[in-house]
């Protein structure tokens, strides 16, 4: 299956809606006896393990689109 979306709807030529991808995260959560698992979970464990592989603090930022390495 190609795809430019990392989860596409049904149609294909679109992603999934928010609402429907919080609710894929939540039973991925469950299934795997994670308590909360959101979104920005997923955000900070990707920061988490970039910065750790490659210290770039400054190509994090831009992926992460932060104003300032901070954030």
């Amino acid at each position: 299956l190609k795809s430019t979306w990392l989860f596409p709807s049904r149609k294909g030529d679109k992603p999934i809606s928010k609402i429907q991808a919080y609710r894929q995260l939540q039973k991925a959560g469950d299934f795997a006896g994670v308590e909360s698992l959101g979104t920005h979970t997923m955000r900070k464990t990707f920061g988490y393990w970039f910065y750790k592989q490659t210290k770039d603090i400054a190509m994090l930022q831009e992926i992460l689109n932060h104003s300032t390495p901070q954030i």
